[in-house]
């Protein structure tokens, strides 16, 4: 059973007790008696060991690949025959059309960008540059100067559009998230009133789960929140570690608590702030998140794009250094190809 990165707990064969191996540097160390008297790599080191391989391996045959969408059919007669037929000029760039050899029409394909009158380059620059931390209005300045004439309230309908198109579409696709999670709130204020931003996160991969706004920290019912963890990943964690705050009990009783033990949900509570039992990686999230919420100077609404939008960019698009420069979505089995990710996600939403 995983307990986190560095901790293991792996059941005798030839009694009822489990031992401990914990991961010290990059060495595996394990209580039991032959790693202590003989110094040997014991059997429940290899077991965990074997364990990390064989869940590498099921992510990799289970691996969804989101690529760029290329032009290969034509648009009227899906026929392959086609050939480029000189390009579109646009006020907001160019667009190359294709001609069909069969029924001889001309057209060109702008997936997921159709009638809108700046280029996917501009509004995807727009969606990294606002969720990596700049104002709409700092966004307005940058476009202006690649010579993209826009208000800073086309930016938001940019960023409002896009991040339900791809949410709407990635909620289809099942994260292959790890044995333990982590829940954690923070505060925030939306509309001048205090509130609490509960998130769920995956231990292993550090991708954020889910997320929900409730109004007070205590008496507040965390339960939604695990349900929609569960509808999310079709599974549920062998192991849910939080603080001591009343409302995660409540919800763990609710929703992982059951009555044959070996089906149950170990509930960690005694969190701290050293060792392997800390919440360091939810403080994280917790903090990616202030970052962010900062520059908007408050949120204006419970359901405002700003939160939608950075869990898309924290599990889909950020590389991680923790992670060795990947995302959680990589780590999870969801594989987005591609130097531009907010394309290729949105041709793919849009498909």
């Amino acid at each position: 059973m995983r307990l986190s990165d560095y901790h293991y707990h792996v059941h005798s064969q030839t009694s009822n007790r489990d031992y401990d191996v914990i991961k010290t540097g990059t060495v595996w160390t394990c209580n039991c008696a032959d790693h202590k008297f003989r110094h040997v790599c014991c059997k429940h080191i290899h077991a965990v060991e074997f364990s990390l391989e064989y869940r590498k391996e099921v992510r990799e045959q289970n691996k969804v690949i989101l690529s760029p969408i290329t032009v290969n059919s034509c648009s009227f007669c899906h026929s392959q025959s086609i050939a480029k037929a000189g390009i579109r000029h646009n006020k907001s760039g160019d667009i190359q059309r294709f001609s069909c050899q069969d029924c001889k029409k001309t057209f060109s394909i702008n997936l997921g960008f159709e009638k809108m009158k700046n280029s996917p380059e501009a509004i995807t620059n727009a969606l990294q540059l606002y969720f990596t931390g700049e104002s709409l209005r700092n966004v307005q300045k940058f476009l202006k100067l690649q010579g993209v004439n826009v208000s800073h309230k086309t930016v938001y309908k940019w960023i409002v559009k896009y991040t339900r198109l791809m949410k709407e579409h990635l909620n289809k696709i099942t994260p292959q998230v790890g044995d333990a999670w982590r829940a954690d709130e923070v505060y925030t204020r939306i509309r001048g009133e205090m509130k609490y931003v509960f998130s769920l996160m995956d231990d292993e991969t550090r991708f954020w789960i889910a997320q929900e706004v409730l109004n007070r920290k205590e008496g507040a019912d965390a339960s939604s929140l695990f349900r929609l963890g569960k509808e999310i990943t079709q599974t549920k964690p062998k192991v849910i570690i939080t603080d001591g705050l009343h409302s995660y009990s409540e919800a763990y009783r609710k929703e992982f608590w059951t009555v044959q033990r070996e089906n149950r949900t170990i509930h960690i509570r005694n969190v701290h702030l050293q060792g392997d039992m800390n919440n360091n990686k939810m403080e994280r999230l917790n903090g990616e998140f202030r970052d962010r919420e900062k520059v908007v100077r408050g949120i204006k609404k419970v359901d405002s794009v700003i939160i939608d939008g950075y869990q898309l960019y924290h599990n889909y698009v950020r590389p991680h250094m923790a992670l060795e420069g990947k995302t959680p979505a990589d780590l999870c089995g969801i594989d987005i190809k591609g130097d531009n990710k907010w394309m290729t996600l949105i041709q793919n939403a849009s498909l």
